[in-house]
Formats: C-alpha cells, structure tokens, sequence
C-alpha cells in the first residue's frame, strides 16, 4: 500500500515565479491572495500572486516587450541558459491574472489603457498576455522587479514547482483585484502580522511563503526592501530546525542553523541581510 494515490518521483518539476508586491500603506505591507480550496497546490492557502512559466511567456526577441535588462543578463541571474526574461514576464502575467495588477508597464499604460479589459482579456485567455502588450504598445521595465529566492517543491506534492522569488513595488493608482475563481480574496497586510495570523490558526501558508514573510518584516519601507534586493546578495540555502518547540525555516545567522537539517526544504534566499 502507499500514501500516494500517484508515483511521487514521477511529477515533473515545473518553472514558477512569484511575485511580493509592496506598498508602504503607510507601513510596509505586502499583498497577500488566498487560493479557493479547490485547486489541487496549496488549497485554501494564501500566497503571493504567481504561478507556472508557460511556454508562451519564452520569446525570439525580448526587446519587444521587455526594457532595462537584456535576456543574456536575466539568464546570467537565474543561472538558466536562454530565456531569463522569461519569468519576469511570467511575474508579471501571473500578477495581472490573479491580482489585476499589472506591473512594470511602460508606454501604453499611461496613455489610456483600459485596464479592467487587458485584465479580463488575460483572465479568459492567458496566452494572450504578449499579444496584448504588443497591441498597446506596453513595454515591461523589468528593472523595477528584482529576483530575491528561489524555492523547489519538495518530493511528495502532486504538483511540483521551481518557483522564483521577486519584489516589486506595487503599481501606482491601481486596485487589486481578484476574479473569485482560482483566487477568492485578497489582503494587504504587514509581513509580521501575517505570521501571527497564521501562527494563531487564522491563515494557512506553506513554508515558502512564511520564510519569506519574515525577511520582509526585518525591514521598514518599500525603499529598504527593494535597495537590499537591488544590492544581490549570494544567495543562501535554507535549513529547518526545532528552535523552541517549533521547527522553523533558518539562514545563517540565525538560531539553529547550525544543527539545521538541509534537505527538507530546497530554498535559496538572498534578501537576508538586515537593513542598514
């Protein structure tokens, strides 16, 4: 007999990007989305907007949608061979479908673009997303969105991601929104808040998520979050360890890397260092 109603070595790994969208409202606070319990990944989870690099988001040429980094350059970052740009676009894609924001735009968006119609236009069909910008003349300056982590679903989930993690200021005079599908509701809220809450039992969020939250909350403002993501700091593999009767997710530095066990968690971070 096994737990497993499907061969757990047998799921293949997909490309992920997700994005923590920042405000200072007028403290630093992140957007926060929760999954309907009927998505077979993190059900009834909350989690920041993100999801599967599509084939759709690779391009011959970048330069017709992206601005600020090219794809040698992206690539370099990720350390992937070709196509970098495109978990940028994916990060950018995925805010737009789950949060009806869309990040990053140049051009186009402010000169008139009906938002709420590129959004549902994306909703119905999200291989449309490059074509839409294309056709409103939007560029993505990608500068404005920096990788900070990358996590990779351990063996034992149905489906398995290897997601990378950005930050990015969220964009100005837009409303999140979301369409009560897939997403069913949506909240800002301070990174330490949102561990308290799901310390407390009021919100259910898989480790990646939760480490996450606490790098955010070691800083105070947008600016501070995004200058430490722009400095690039190598990146660090995570531990988990029992500290206080609670097995936490741990960087060096902190109590209990030192007898942290590291294969549980496959999670590289590099926005870990304390501002200032």
């Amino acid at each position: 007999m096994t737990d497993f109603d499907f061969d757990p070595l047998a799921v293949p790994v997909s490309p992920a990007a997700t994005v923590m969208l920042l405000d200072d409202r007028p403290t630093l606070q992140v957007l926060m989305l929760r999954r309907t319990s009927r998505v077979v990944f993190g059900p009834d989870n909350w989690v920041f907007p993100g999801g599967r690099v599509d084939p759709d988001d690779h391009q011959e040429a970048f330069d017709a949608i992206c601005a600020g980094l090219a794809d040698a350059d992206a690539s370099r970052i990720l350390e992937v061979p070709r196509g970098g740009l495109a978990w940028w676009v994916a990060a950018c894609r995925e805010t737009l479908e789950e949060a009806g924001l869309l990040m990053a735009a140049r051009g186009g968006s402010g000169a008139g673009v009906d938002l709420t119609a590129l959004r549902d236009r994306v909703r119905a069909n999200e291989t449309a997303f490059i074509d839409l910008l294309l056709e409103h003349g939007v560029t993505l300056d990608v500068t404005a969105i920096e990788e900070v982590a990358r996590f990779i679903t351990p063996v034992g989930s149905p489906r398995r991601f290897d997601a990378r993690f950005f930050v990015a200021r969220t964009p100005h005079g837009q409303v999140a929104h979301f369409d009560d599908g897939e997403i069913v509701n949506l909240a800002w809220m301070e990174p330490a808040e949102a561990i308290e809450r799901w310390r407390q039992g009021e919100m259910t969020m898989m480790s990646p998520t939760r480490r996450m939250l606490s790098c955010l909350a070691r800083y105070g403002s947008v600016d501070e979050v995004m200058a430490a993501a722009r400095r690039r700091l190598p990146m660090h593999r995570v531990g988990v360890a029992e500290v206080d009767g609670e097995y936490r997710m741990v960087l060096p530095g902190e109590r209990g890397y030192g007898w942290a066990e590291m294969e549980t968690e496959k999670g590289w971070i590099r926005l870990w260092e304390l501002p200032g």
